[in-house]
C-alpha cells in the first residue's frame, strides 16, 4: 500500500476529502495555527507542524521535511493549499512524488489568487489543475484538468464555490489513478 502524506497551509477542506477517502500517513501545515490540523486531530490523522521562521535557511527546513517523509517512507506527497513554493531540497528528494491542485486551469492563473486573478481577467471560464511539482511556480507537467464555467450571475463567492466543488472531485479521482499505477 502506498504511502501518501498531505501538506496545507491553512483550512485543509481538500485534505479533508482526502483523508475520508484515502489513508493519509500524516499531515503537514507549515503554519501552527492552521485549522487543517485540527481537521486532522478529528479524523485521527497524525499531524506535524513547523515554520519556516524556526529554520537558519529554507534548506534546513525542507531538510526537516525530507527526513519526516522519509521516517513514514511516503510515497507520494500531495500538496492541497500548501502556500509555499517546493525548493530544490524537497525537490530533489521526492522530485516525481509531488503533486499539487491548483484553482485555475493551467498554464491560466498560476501563483497564489488564481480564483480571483481568472475573476478580476473577467474570463468566461476558468477550472482546477492537478500538476506534478517542479522549481516553478504552477508551471509542472499537468496530470489532469477540468473547466469551470463562470456563469451570469455569479458572485465571486458562487464562482469559487465552483471551483472547490471541482477541486474535491478532480484530486480524489488523480491520487486514486496515480495509486493504482
Amino acid at each position: 500500500m502506498k504511502k501518501i502524506a498531505v501538506f496545507a497551509s491553512g483550512n485543509g477542506s481538500n485534505f479533508q476529502v482526502i483523508a475520508e477517502e484515502f489513508p493519509v500517513e500524516f499531515v503537514f501545515s507549515d503554519h501552527r495555527d492552521a485549522y487543517v490540523l485540527e481537521r486532522a486531530d478529528k479524523l485521527s490523522v497524525l499531524s506535524y507542524a513547523f515554520e519556516l521562521k524556526e529554520f537558519k535557511s529554507k534548506a534546513d527546513y525542507e531538510a526537516a521535511l525530507v527526513e519526516l517523509l522519509e521516517e513514514h517512507q511516503i510515497d507520494l506527497v500531495c500538496l492541497a493549499g500548501y502556500m509555499k513554493i517546493v525548493g530544490p531540497t524537497l525537490l530533489s528528494a521526492y522530485e516525481g512524488r509531488i503533486i499539487n491542485i491548483h484553482p485555475a486551469y493551467l498554464p491560466e492563473f498560476p501563483g497564489a489568487h488564481g480564483i480571483e486573478d481568472a475573476w478580476n481577467a473577467g474570463v468566461d471560464q476558468s477550472g482546477v489543475t492537478i500538476h506534478w511539482v517542479d522549481l516553478g511556480v504552477d508551471t509542472g507537467k499537468i496530470i489532469k484538468q477540468v473547466r469551470v464555467p463562470r456563469l451570469a450571475d455569479d458572485t465571486i463567492d458562487s464562482f469559487e464555490a465552483r471551483i472547490h466543488e471541482a477541486e474535491y472531485k478532480l484530486y480524489p479521482e488523480v491520487i486514486r489513478e496515480l495509486l493504482d499505477n
